[in-house]
């Protein structure tokens, strides 16, 4: 079965590996880049404003 990939306007929660915080932070999808040498990247805006962006494998939805 082949996963459904993300999409914009979609919830999705980043990584504390990515983000630096303690937990994973909840936002919502504002922007998916297609990188050539990386793959998929998603950007997420969380409710403070806050804009976290990096490779798909830091991601998961929500």
């Amino acid at each position: 079965m082949k996963e459904e990939g993300f999409k914009i306007e979609e919830r999705a929660k980043v990584s504390p590996s990515l983000s630096g915080l303690e937990d994973w932070i909840e936002g919502v999808i504002i922007k998916i880049f297609k990188n050539p040498f990386l793959g998929d990247e998603i950007a997420i805006k969380d409710e403070h404003g806050r804009i976290f962006f990096g490779e798909k494998k830091y991601f998961k939805k929500k």
